[in-house]
């Protein structure tokens, strides 16, 4: 039979390419996809992956999608590296935008230069406090932190629901359930008035700056390596495990939370049931993809943006569904797991020993 046995010396120049081989199967699998749909399939990936590149509009609206994706995944990617798997992004995001977002609401029409430092303060706040939950659940009951973040990501949207359903609804909105409109004062001010761009990428450009010397150069950042590849080693050496774990989710949660509050004080502009387009659960896939590197999130930032807004072309100009988006989402996620797989491991034939040959044996 065929088995899965490591390798004993990996190759590190496939683990980089890996990210590239599972791209360029994406693509093959697009193809068959859309022809199984039904659709021309090179005309139908044009429209997905180059038509929205060809307009300094799309250029900008991929700013704006990778911006929180680069937010996102370089907090997952600091507990990644020590093996601790923080699914509730998207929670945490949400959280993110309930804090900042409610300084807005609370304080609408009495605002000032206050406002918007405040809100940013208080969304990174809210997002490390949905992220030190599970942190305190894995320290003192060592709960499964996969299970807890994923479960409060739907504590998380009931939470925005109830607020915009009732508290914080907008008298004015016609009973929809969102927020006021945020004034002025409350939003992160526009690069250009032809584009949704604004300052918080700026804020994104110097997270990615601070995260890249963090992972060089910091002590901090060899304790996580170590206490991911080498749990028992990272005991022997006296690094605290608790501390890894409060200071991977609650910094992951901060991050998350940065992204919320930059979506709702930016592009959005309030609060609504619709804050993110699942960039939580992206995130995982774009801090894998970018080899858990800043720089390598950056790339896969703006390809997963990309993929979000070929969903949208394909959905106005071929009637595709939205979850399009997703499909490749999850094809991408897939073959780049199969490839590090293949990339980790060998296959190695072992002849099935008979019953007989077995019983020989043991006499």
């Amino acid at each position: 039979m065929h088995l899965l046995q490591p390798r004993e010396h990996p190759s590190r120049l496939m683990k980089w390419l890996s990210p590239v081989i599972a791209i360029g199967l994406t693509l093959i699998a697009g193809l068959i996809l859309f022809r199984c749909l039904g659709y021309a399939p090179l005309k139908t990936l044009y429209l997905f992956f180059i038509s929205p590149l060809t307009s300094m509009y799309g250029w900008s609206e991929l700013v704006v999608k990778a911006s929180p994706l680069i937010l996102i995944a370089l907090g997952l990617s600091i507990g990644f590296r020590a093996k601790l798997f923080n699914i509730g992004a998207e929670g945490q995001l949400t959280m993110g935008a309930i804090f900042g977002g409610g300084v807005a609401v609370l304080c609408y029409g009495h605002e000032g230069l206050w406002t918007l430092p405040l809100m940013l303060v208080m969304g990174a706040l809210g997002g490390a406090v949905w992220g030190a939950i599970p942190a305190l659940l894995k320290t003192v009951f060592n709960a499964e932190e996969t299970l807890t973040t994923l479960m409060l990501n739907y504590v998380a949207s009931f939470v925005l629901l109830y607020l915009i359903n009732g508290p914080w609804r907008d008298p004015n909105g016609m009973n929809f359930p969102q927020s006021v409109m945020f004034s002025d004062q409350s939003l992160l001010p526009l690069m250009n008035d032809a584009t949704r761009i604004n300052v918080s990428v700026f804020l994104t450009l110097f997270l990615v700056i601070v995260f890249w010397l963090f992972i060089k150069k910091s002590m901090q950042a060899f304790k996580l390596e170590v206490s991911g590849q080498a749990p028992d080693a990272a005991k022997y050496a006296g690094f605290s495990a608790k501390k890894t774990v409060w200071f991977s989710l609650v910094l992951s949660g901060m991050m998350a939370g940065l992204a919320g509050i930059c979506e709702v004080a930016g592009p959005i502009g309030q609060l609504n049931p619709n804050l993110s387009p699942g960039y939580g659960y992206a995130a995982i896939i774009v801090a894998y993809l970018g080899r858990l590197n800043p720089i390598g999130i950056v790339l896969s930032a703006f390809l997963m943006a990309l993929i979000y807004l070929g969903g949208e072309m394909a959905q106005m100009q071929l009637q595709l569904p939205v979850a399009i988006a997703g499909v490749f989402q999850g094809l991408l996620l897939m073959f780049l797991l199969a490839a590090d797989a293949f990339i980790e491991n060998q296959y190695r034939f072992k002849k099935k020993k008979s019953p007989a040959s077995i019983l020989s044996m043991q006499g």
